[in-house]
This record gives C-alpha cells, structure tokens and sequence, in this order.
C-alpha cells in the first residue's frame, strides 16, 4: 500500500497528467499543468524515484547553489494536489515529469497505486503533437479514449490508432486495463513552428480541460502571451514568401473542412464557456491554494523511504498500445504517431474536430502524416484519432 501522511481525503478528485519530450510539442502540455500547479498553489506531496525509471544520460540531473551549497535536482516525475474553491470544490492531482526511459508498466503501475490510494475517478492526459495546421486558426484540440462508453457520455472520439506510441498512449490503456476512466487531450501545434513554447496550443488544452471536468481554470496572462505569440509567428511568415504561401495555404484548406462545425455544436460551446466566465461567484478565490487540512502538509519525498505499491490493476500494455492524438509533437524527442520533420513544408492536411483558438474559439484538429525521421509507420486512421512523431 502507498502511505499518504498528511494528505486529507480528497473531493472529486482528478489526475490531470503531462510528460516533457515525445508527446509534449511546443513544450504546450507540460506548461499547461505547469499553469495549474501554480495559479492554484499545489505543493508537491510525492516524487517517484529517479533511480528506477530514468537513464540519466539521456535525462541529466543539473546542479545548482543553494547559499553557497551546491545541490542536485533529479529528474523525475512529481505529484501534487490543489483544491479548486467555488460553490463545488474539487481537487485535482496533478502529476507532471519527463517521459521515463525505462519501465513503462512500472512506472505506470506506480501512478495508478497513488490514483487508487486517492480515490481519483478519472485520469486526463496531456498530450501535443506537430500537425498540418496553421498559425493564425484555433488549436485543434482533440479528446480520445479506449472507452467506448466514455465517448459516448462525454463526446469523445474512441480512438483507433495504431503505430507506434509514447507514455500518455501507454498510460491511457493501463487505465482501461486497471477500470479507471481515462481520457487523453491532444493538441496540434504548427510544424512549421515547433519550438516551444507555444502558448496558443497550452490555452487551447486547458480550455478543453476545462470544459471536460467543468470547472473554470484561472488564466493569468496566456490569453496575452498567445496573441503575442501570433503577432510574433506572423512577423516571421511575412519575412518568408515560400513560408507565407504555405500558411496560406493550410489556412484554406482548414477553412474548407472547418464550415460545418464552425455553425453547430463548437459555437456553442463556446458559447457556454463565456456564460460560465461571466457567472457571478463562479470565479475562484485569487490564486486559488493547496489543499490542506489543519496542519497537513503535502510535502514529502517518496524517494526517501516511502512503501512501495503493490503493482495494482492496470494490465501489463505490453509493446504498442496506442491511444493518443495525431500529429507529432517537436523538440528533439520523439512523439505519438507518424508525423514529418519540422523543418518540413508538407502538404496540407486535413482536419479533423474540436479546437480551441488563442480566445478560446473552436476548430478543427488536423489528421496526421507518415514522418520520414520517426519510426516507419503509417498515418492514423481516417479518425484523425492520434500519430506520434519523431522528437527526441
């Protein structure tokens, strides 16, 4: 059993998940629950240890100075909990770290004991991936899950990838292994514009997060770094006439798919998430804050002495078991699905459903290509589901 001193009994409770490297484009996941962690105060309550999943040449612990005293932070993957306040608190486990380099279903074991001992009830992961999409349109923001009846209730796409995967895929599955509802949101960053950070594609996930678990997240100044962000990539587009000619292009061919949702279901959406902006008392207290009770304190080590879990119900996904977006993410290691190099200029693709542009507007998410850098395997299928890519 995981011994959780000092943490209470939680409400509602939900994992929210990103991971650093292959499914992480744009840096735009691992920023987003980065954002959550810190507009609401989480504390860090458990940390796995490094030892048993990381190849520290790959991943380097770094060094620094702490008044005079010279100090070294492992990679690793860390959780912590924060409570959203309102009229119905909630709390959400946020777990945020880089992909391991070994030990997958141990790894994903672990975390699973820690949603089990905590009575989470549903497991969202953060994913992004490089896609055909332009710039200056809404993030296309996709929301899959192996479960059939989770796609149903929650109008989500059951996902029918196949090809290679990442740590957000491996985890999903061992979630529907365990009986745990899981659900992975993808979204698709320019490729011709992959260096993080991406603010646009990290405003895009925690609208869609927001309008998956009902609850309004708190977003500081992303709406004015993602505009920012835009201005910034347009400037750059102008200077490149081959490059200007290429956005112009993508840009029709989204519009063209884009028209019959833009009229139906996105526009009310979005016209419910400004309702719920607007509410009066709906707004969380400033800066939100942990969750406590009395004295409790959340910080505590797991790498110093705490008990290992018994390795519960996810099953063994052994080798690829996929389950997330298309596309594939940039930076230098590999994500979900194939995808194509990010200096490329492909072809336009197509577009699949729901986004989220830098105000929050909805769009379409871009189906994926066959990448001539990552492994060799074919597109994802004509759900426009998932595809990892080449990045690490």
């Amino acid at each position: 059993m995981i011994e959780l001193e000092g943490v209470p009994e939680l409400i509602d409770p939900v994992m929210v998940a990103a991971f650093e490297g292959w499914n992480d484009a744009g840096d735009a996941a691992s920023t987003a629950v980065a954002h959550l962690d810190r507009e609401w105060k989480g504390e860090v309550f458990a940390a796995l240890d490094a030892e048993d999943y990381y190849d520290f040449q790959v991943n380097r612990p770094t060094v620094w100075l702490d008044n005079g005293v010279r100090k070294i932070t492992w990679p690793t993957t860390r959780l912590s909990v924060v409570r959203v306040g309102g009229d119905k608190p909630r709390d959400l486990v946020l777990v945020r770290g880089i992909e391991p380099s070994m030990r997958w279903r141990s790894f994903c074991n672990e975390l699973l004991g820690f949603a089990h001992e905590l009575g989470v009830e549903m497991v969202v992961v953060l994913g992004a991936l490089l896609g055909d999409t332009p710039h200056t349109r809404p993030v296309p923001v996709s929301g899959v899950t192996s479960d059939p009846d989770l796609a149903r209730t929650m109008d989500l796409e059951e996902t029918r990838y196949e090809g290679p995967t990442g740590i957000v895929g491996i985890l999903q599955e061992a979630c529907t292994h365990a009986g745990v509802p899981a659900v992975s949101l993808w979204a698709a960053v320019p490729h011709y514009v992959s260096q993080p950070p991406n603010p646009k594609a990290t405003l895009a996930l925690l609208n869609r997060l927001e309008d998956l678990i009902g609850l309004r997240i708190p977003l500081g100044e992303l709406p004015e770094d993602a505009r920012a962000w835009q201005v910034g990539v347009d400037q750059l587009a102008a200077e490149d006439s081959e490059v200007a000619e290429y956005v112009q292009t993508l840009e029709e061919a989204r519009d063209t798919a884009e028209l019959p949702e833009a009229s139906g279901e996105a526009i009310a959406r979005e016209f419910e998430r400004y309702l719920r902006r607007r509410e009066p008392g709906s707004a969380p207290p400033p800066g939100g804050h942990a969750t406590e009770s009395g004295d409790a304190t959340y910080l505590r080590d797991t790498s110093s002495g705490r008990t290992r879990p018994p390795k519960p119900g996810p099953g063994q996904p052994g080798g690829p078991a996929p389950s997330e977006g298309p596309g594939r993410p940039g930076g230098p290691a590999p994500s979900e699905g194939p995808g194509r190099p990010a200096t490329g200029r492909p072809p336009a693709g197509g577009t699949g459903d729901r986004a989220t542009d830098a105000d929050g507007g909805p769009a379409g998410a871009p189906d994926d290509e066959p990448d001539s850098d990552g492994p060799d395997s074919g597109p994802a299928d004509g759900d426009g589901t998932e595809g990892p890519h080449a990045q690490d």
